[in-house]
Formats: C-alpha cells, sequence, structure tokens
C-alpha cells in the first residue's frame, strides 16, 4: 500500500522495527490508504477490558493510527505530523469480532490537520467517535 509514497519516503519509514510497533500489537490491518480515506481493522481479541469489552484505549490506539496516516499523508513526504489531541466518544460496548475505522480530514492546514474517524462493529454499527488533530512539523535536522 505504499506504491503512491516517494522513495525517500518509504526508506525513512522502512527503518521502523514492526515487532515495536503498537499497531502490530493490537492487530491493526489497513484495509485502504489515502489521504482522503483510510480505513483499518482490528479483532476484539486480545484487546479487551476486564469486563469482556473492546477496551476503550484500544479504540483511541486505533483512531490516532488511523487520524495519524491520514494527517501523514496530506502533510506531504518533505512533513512530518504529531497529534496533540485526540477525543474519543464510546457509543456501544462491543465484546467480540472486529471493529472498522474509517478515518476522514475534516481540515487539512499548513500547519494543522485534523481528522473524523468512525468505529463500528461487524454489524455496521458507530461504536465511538473519534478526533485526532496534528500538527505539521519539518523533520529535525539529523
Amino acid at each position: 500500500m505504499t506504491e503512491h509514497l516517494s522513495e525517500d519516503y518509504r526508506e525513512r519509514i522502512a527503518g521502523l522495527d514492526p515487532s515495536q510497533q503498537l499497531n502490530d500489537k493490537l492487530g491493526i490491518s489497513f484495509v485502504e490508504v489515502g489521504p482522503e480515506r483510510v480505513v483499518a481493522t482490528m479483532p476484539v481479541d486480545g484487546n479487551r477490558q476486564p469486563y469482556g469489552l473492546l477496551h476503550g484505549g484500544a479504540n483511541a490506539a486505533l483512531a490516532e493510527a488511523l487520524g495519524s496516516t491520514v494527517a501523514a499523508l496530506n502533510a506531504g513526504t518533505d512533513k512530518m505530523t504529531v497529534g496533540f489531541e485526540l477525543s474519543c466518544t464510546h457509543h456501544r460496548g462491543v465484546t467480540d469480532g472486529i471493529v472498522t475505522g474509517t478515518a476522514v480530514p475534516l481540515h487539512v492546514g499548513r500547519t494543522t490537520i485534523t481528522t473524523e474517524i468512525v468505529l463500528t462493529d461487524e454489524a455496521g454499527r458507530r461504536t465511538c467517535t473519534a478526533r485526532l488533530s496534528c500538527i505539521v512539523r519539518d523533520y529535525p535536522k539529523e
């Protein structure tokens, strides 16, 4: 899914060790990746809180992964994005199956990008609505 990214950008992210990435630990799988829409899934299994429900923090991590990806794709390969505000409203509990998250940009500016993320269960019911705002920055000088 990185074919639309520049070679320089692919090299920059290639050095990241997948075993150290939260997305892999949570079982997040990207289904669609583009600057106008990013979709990913995450299993409930392995991401529950003590009462058997999908953990709210797992919802937040999925939302941040999706929103951050939208922001990075819209910022361009010569900039980096860093989240500075995440809000999540949990509408209904999920006890099994897979949740799907869809992120779309709400605002793409020169210095900030805000994304709306909607999580749904396998029946298509909204389980969480989130909003992530990211700051757009230059990469640190080495």
